[in-house]
């Protein structure tokens, strides 16, 4: 018995030891799932085939909920100045709510996003007819667009989760021109920022302009409307548009109207402004702007700030132009997450993109791809916070 309190030391010891080492398992676990990508059902379609949704985490606990139905950014958990993490998208609560009633939320918009005047573009000599789904125009790529169909995805794991999402469009597919094959990225960077890259190739000639068209509410949760965000836009010009919000062809400087945002703004400090005409056209903000900076290099293109939350929102894009809109058309009949109805204005969309109706103007940047060519261009909505 002389060897007993030597054996209860050595037990005592190695439970010790046993205990350490599995305590740094657990924390070695636990920093192994905070950054990385899992994948669940997310329900059956009409057609029979069933969607997924991916969740995609970084370390410092951001997270991005994407489905492969629409590529839809189904969720953006963002810290708050207190480190509350918050929704700051709107969505639906399931995926037949998103396949029944979805005015674009989180999706991706293409094979043309915004708007084609009567949906009608000429092309190397032959005219193209579109599906008209808008004031007689075609918008965000027609009646079965890239937000209604199934992208095939592949998971991306590590510190910078990533999902590839990828779609052939037949050629003549919603009267479009050439069988185009599109690759759309997103990457959740350490940064809390969502990058979003995007590719295309064809066989024929064609147009393309895709965006995402994600709707924002930095008070988290849409507690209630977007009025109070302050807005900063880097853009000296505005895309002036007709009654149906067709570009006319003009650029008109924003300087000393209501669409001037190159200082920052409250949203709501005039966008009723019964005055100006474009106002009136939109309803509000439903205009695109000429984004400053030459080229597709990286540049910003806006920033938000959520006063209450502290949130704050850059986008920094490689296209040309961004589309502000103010959710000007949700009248409360869309009901989202845990059955909270939408109101008037309560999100703002910025999307990326060349200016609508491109095709039929030869003044703006061309949206044409020709085989041989690569679509390349990159978005990046990135959080932060400030007191």
């Amino acid at each position: 018995m002389k060897f007993l309190p030597q054996l209860l030391s050595l037990a005592l010891l190695t439970s010790c030891l046993t205990m350490t080492s599995c305590s740094s398992k657990k924390e070695n676990e636990s920093d192994d799932k905070k950054a990385g990508i899992d994948k669940t059902a997310y329900g059956q379609l009409p057609d029979g085939q069933t969607a997924d949704l991916y969740t995609l985490r970084n370390a410092a606990g951001m997270t991005a909920q994407i489905t492969n139905y629409g590529g839809i950014i189904v969720g953006l958990q963002v810290p708050d100045k207190d480190g509350k993490f918050e929704d700051v998208t709107l969505g639906q609560d399931s995926l037949s709510s998103y396949v029944k009633n979805n005015p674009y939320f989180g999706a991706l918009i293409g094979r043309y996003g915004n708007r084609i005047a009567k949906g009608k573009f000429t092309l190397d000599g032959k005219t193209y007819d579109l599906f008209i789904n808008n004031m007689g125009n075609h918008l965000h790529g027609g009646k079965v667009g890239f937000d209604k169909v199934l992208w095939t995805a592949t998971p991306v794991d590590g510190d910078e989760p990533a999902l590839k999402l990828a779609y052939t469009a037949k050629d003549g597919e919603e009267g479009y021109p050439g069988n185009l094959s599109v690759e759309v990225t997103y990457t959740l960077q350490k940064d809390n920022a969502l990058k979003i890259d995007y590719k295309a190739t064809t066989d024929k000639p064609t147009v393309v302009n895709l965006t995402n068209h994600t709707y924002f509410n930095l008070t988290g949760g849409a507690k209630r409307d977007i009025l109070d965000h302050v807005v900063t836009l880097n853009a000296d010009k505005l895309i002036a548009v007709d009654q149906t919000l067709i570009p006319t062809g003009e650029l008109k400087p924003v300087a000393g109207t209501a669409f001037d945002f190159l200082k920052p703004s409250v949203v709501g400090s005039r966008i009723n402004d019964s005055t100006d005409t474009q106002i009136k056209y939109g309803g509000g903000y439903d205009h695109g702007w000429v984004l400053n900076g030459s080229g597709d290099s990286l540049k910003l293109a806006a920033t938000v700030y959520e006063p209450t939350s502290g949130r704050v929102m850059e986008v920094r894009t490689t296209e040309p132009a961004i589309q502000f809109y103010t959710g000007n058309f949700l009248d409360g009949s869309v009901v989202g997450r845990e059955g909270f109805a939408y109101k008037k204005r309560y999100a703002l969309c910025l999307e990326t993109e060349h200016y609508p109706d491109s095709p039929n103007h030869p003044a703006f940047p061309t949206t044409v791809l020709k085989p041989g060519e690569t679509y390349k261009t990159t978005t990046i909505y990135q959080f932060s916070t400030k007191k």
